[in-house]
């Protein structure tokens, strides 16, 4: 007899091992509870087979280590140079203690958007030292949690000084000298929306001819002046002006606040955050105080909570939460919150003298480059500068470049005779000493001890008073207040975020190494493309995945968003009809269920929604669909519809809708949201869908990141894909700042479809369909489920019914914040059922954990009993006083329920249970005393009163 018994277990099976939840053994119990003899027979109950792909998914899985090793023979294939070719785009140094703590800290990465403030307190308080940053920055007294990029957002600014100016123009002046790419983007969103784009010289400027103008500040090619009197033209003409700058040259130069700027924009990326060949990088804007309830995106504010205590919320959520539709100004539901907090610890670790020592290094490196090469008999312009010369070097500009190259430096080329020159953080002596070597200077550069900034330019403000910028920056203090601040959060790292439509599924470690390795990181997105060629390799197979897996034949990964992914389809859509001649075609049906974001995308693009009923079942109201999409005729532009639906079921009559769309010469729009549901069972290119965007930070686990970093690529049929996005330098049609986007999380995604293999992603959406159903069984006796499709099953999501508790006086709200008391971060709230929650497990949940979340939602019902056989009044239960927090534990206690009950319900741990920071937080309070920037300290002194 042998005790050798051989096993058919891989350890190094990440789909089956790692990333999927359940393993087979509970899977049988799950399929038990569920009434499914098998998974394949869940499936065919679910999907319906007349939609499903033939071929299956089968490139081979790669282990951890594999694929590791697969990137960083990919990683090598990239060549990291010196650029200094600026443009937006700069070297910059992550201090060791944030790349460690913060962004490659799970706590931090796999955090979602702060709906529900009570557990995210922590990034909440760095969103709002962002602000603070970028508000003394920029002189300007509101600022927003961040925006996707900096051309982007320039082109929001120029749509909010539409909306805001009392000028009558039509037109907008910008300035010649904005980054190339800026001018892109802000070309692409006016054409929709008819506006007039007017680009000059700032001299050229005539203020009562637009409603506004933006500037570059410094300029793109290095100039700098005071804007103060070209503003106050504008402001006798009703019209707006907006700044877009830099905050390193802030710390010295005058602030656009004290030139009368009504926004300003930028990017915060030189603020230790890597170029990343592109992205993510965090944008802001700020605003004048009587614009700030136009200002798009997120605004991070102060509030109160249940006990008065002083808390953290988003302000004005709801322009976000619930866009307005068709009535939108923006579509804007993302941010780049991990960037941002990354950005905002640089100005806590640097405080406001660091940041202007090194702005000054800057400075003079980039002085003493303009002398040497002035001392050489160069012609170097302008006189007055930041970081950035442009020498001329006429028809020996191929050479300079070329010879800059050899000594591993990147310039940047300008026009046919001059070469940019950018300095950044990262540039030191022997920089310098290799640059002037391109140039035939073998003589040190001497140091310069003088600045370039006329005197009425240098800043004399102070900035960054706030007492967090100055706290004592001993590593050791550092790493306390990054880890007070995530002990405040709830993340994946601490329990499931069973968010509907939002797929909070594992990102694993071994995605998400190669993102901080230089090769990747420290590319500048216009570097030449032979230094690339990693990055090309890594996006090529990338694309041919994602062609396979949706049936397109083309994709963009241009847009860095998913609302900005629903905005390039749809412009994509546009192109295609103009191409044809089709330039009445400019309706679009939507149908009542959608995403907030279709009908505010389509309203950016100057399409007219036309809403579509739903049926009592929650599907399309075919009928209804047809008859609209009759009366539209050749108007028909575009059809935006999400499969499977929002409610999350799969529809039998998708392929009939399409058809009727394609009858009348329409395009079909399918949002990808929950492609989770679709991977490797349905591909949307074939049942017939020409365009869809894919949220590659939910499908294909790019992590949340707190409210961002996301990426919204989009596929198309063969016939839309000579109307992609652009190029964001040249081409026409560009939607973000970067060729690629935020480049560098799309190696996460990639790493995602090779470690999970065709056969694991199928798998993983058999499972995350399989969670939704037990989720949905085990609660159907205590809750209403809605939408069971016509077959009894949900797809990868179920909603919860919650308003027949309204009767008894207990909200979605009420059960949303006891499960925080629970343990859980609650289920997407009241979308797209008002009163209803939606839930979504994933694939990545194990059944232990699913349990513990029915346990949670079963003793929640039984609380409500509780009130409506008026065994507790409402208004002095658990469910009312939620969430309870350590205060609550200690202060006297007089509730008519136990301590034990309150703070230690089915579901949480005993041990290591999560306490939230704050009770209930106000929000009609931080709406009606709205403050977005940090607080002065005596505030938390009188909020502990």
């Amino acid at each position: 007899m042998t005790l050798w018994t051989p096993t058919d277990y891989n350890p190094d099976d990440f789909a089956n091992r790692r990333h999927i939840g359940p393993s087979p053994a509970e899977m049988e119990q799950m399929l038990a509870a569920v009434g499914a003899d098998s998974l394949d027979a869940l499936i065919d109950q679910t999907v319906p087979k007349a939609i499903r792909q033939a071929d299956s998914l089968d490139w081979p899985a790669l282990s951890e280590a594999a694929l590791l090793a697969r990137m960083e023979q990919v990683a090598k294939k990239n060549r990291v140079m010196t650029s200094l070719i600026g443009q937006g785009y700069y070297g910059t140094v992550t201090p060791p203690a944030i790349q460690r703590n913060i962004l490659e800290n799970p706590a931090w990465y796999t955090a979602y958007t702060p709906y529900q403030p009570e557990i995210a307190q922590g990034r909440l308080e760095a969103l709002l030292n962002f602000q603070t940053m970028v508000a003394d920055l920029t002189g300007l007294p509101v600022a927003n949690a961040s925006l996707l990029d900096e051309a982007t957002a320039a082109a929001e600014a120029m749509a909010m000084a539409r909306r805001q100016s009392k000028s009558k123009a039509d037109a907008f002046f910008v300035a010649h000298d904005l980054h190339p790419q800026t001018i892109s983007v802000i070309e692409t969103r006016a054409a929709p929306l008819g506006i007039r784009i007017v680009t000059g010289s700032i001299d050229d400027l005539q203020a009562d001819q637009v409603f506004g103008a933006i500037f570059q500040y410094p300029g793109t090619y290095g100039h700098i002046r005071d804007l103060t009197p070209e503003i106050e033209a504008l402001h006798d003409a009703k019209a707006l002006a907006i700044v877009a700058t830099d905050l390193l040259a802030l710390c010295l130069l005058k602030e656009p606040g004290a030139m009368g700027a009504d926004i300003a924009v930028g990017s915060a990326q030189r603020f230790g955050v890597p170029m990343g060949y592109g992205g993510p990088h965090a944008a802001f804007m700020s605003c004048r105080d009587e614009l700030k309830r136009a200002m798009p995106g997120r605004i991070v504010g102060v509030s109160v909570d249940a006990a008065g205590n002083q808390a953290y919320r988003l302000s004005l959520q709801t322009r976000e939460q619930h866009i307005r539709r068709e009535k939108a100004t923006s579509n804007v539901c993302t941010a780049q919150a991990l960037l941002a907090v990354m950005a905002s610890f640089y100005a806590v670790f640097h405080g406001p003298v660091g940041l202007r020592a090194i702005a000054q290094r800057v400075h003079l490196n980039a002085v003493a480059i303009a002398d040497a090469l002035r001392a050489a008999g160069a012609e170097v312009a302008p006189d007055a500068f930041f970081d950035t010369v442009t020498v001329k070097v006429g028809v020996g500009q191929q050479g300079i470049m070329a010879a800059a190259r050899h000594r591993g430096i990147n310039l940047r080329r300008v026009g046919r005779d001059r070469v940019g020159i950018s300095v950044d953080e990262t540039t030191d002596a022997g920089v310098i000493a290799r640059l002037l070597d391109a140039f035939g200077i073998e003589e040190q550069a001497a140091r310069a001890d003088r600045p370039a900034i006329p005197e009425a330019l240098l800043r004399d403000s102070d900035y960054l008073t706030h007492p967090v910028f100055h706290m004592n920056r001993a590593e050791s203090e550092m790493m306390r207040y990054m880890r007070r601040l995530s002990d405040r959060d709830l993340a994946l790292d601490r329990a499931m975020i069973p968010l509907g439509s939002c797929t909070m599924k594992l990102n694993a470690a071994a995605e998400m190494m190669p993102i901080t390795w230089p090769e990747f990181g420290a590319l500048h997105p216009f570097a030449p493309a032979d230094q690339a060629a990693g990055y090309q390799e890594a996006i090529t197979d990338l694309t041919q995945k994602l062609c396979r897996i949706t049936g397109y034949d083309a994709f963009s990964m241009q847009p860095n968003s998913g609302a900005q992914g629903e905005y390039a389809g749809l412009l994509t859509i546009q192109a295609y009809h103009r191409a044809n001649g089709d330039d009445q075609r400019d309706i679009c049906l939507i149908p009542m269920s959608a995403h907030g974001t279709n009908p505010a995308s389509a309203q950016m693009c100057g399409m007219k929604v036309v809403v579509v009923k739903s049926a009592p079942n929650g599907d399309i109201d075919v009928q209804d669909f047809a008859d609209k999409a009759a009366k539209a005729g050749d108007r028909l532009a575009a059809v935006m519809i999400t499969y499977p639906s929002t409610h999350g079921v799969f529809e039998d009559t998708v392929r009939e809708v399409c058809d009727i769309t394609h009858e009348h010469g329409g395009q079909v729009y399918i949002d990808g949201a929950n492609m989770n549901a679709l991977v490797g069972l349905v591909k949307p290119g074939e049942i017939g869908g020409d365009v869809s965007h894919l949220n590659l930070h939910k499908t294909f686990a790019i992590p949340h990141g707190g409210g961002g970093p996301g990426m919204g690529p989009i596929g198309v049929k063969s016939h839309l894909a000579p109307f992609l996005p652009g190029d964001p330098r040249t081409g026409d049609g560009a939607v973000s700042a970067a060729p690629y986007g935020s480049a560098s999380i799309l190696l996460i995604s990639w790493a995602y479809c090779l470690m999970m293999g065709g056969e694991g992603l199928t798998q993983a959406t058999r499972v995350a369909i399989l969670n939704a159903n037990y989720i949905a069984s085990r609660l159907a006796g205590a809750y209403p489920i809605l939408f069971m499709g016509n077959r009894g099953r949900v797809a990868h999501e179920c909603i919860i019914d919650t308003r027949p508790f309204a009767d008894h006086g207990v909200t979605v709200d009420d059960i949303a914040k006891r499960l925080i008391d629970n343990g859980f971060h609650a289920p997407t709230m009241s979308w797209p059922v008002a009163g209803t929650l939606m839930v979504e497990p994933t694939e990545s949940e194990t059944k232990a954990e699913i349990d513990r979340f029915v346990s949670a939602m079963l003793s929640i019902r039984d609380e409500i009993t509780d009130v409506a056989e008026e065994r507790i009044a409402v208004e002095h239960s658990p469910l009312r006083h939620a969430p309870h927090t350590v205060e609550d534990l200690v202060k006297d206690w007089d509730r008519p329920y136990s301590r034990e009950q309150g703070c230690f319900p089915a579901g949480s741990f005993r041990v290591d249970k999560y306490w939230p920071p704050v009770g209930r937080v106000d929000n009609a309070y931080g709406d009606r005393n709205l403050i977005c920037t940090c607080p002065p300290l005596d505030s938390y002194a009188e909020a502990a009163e």
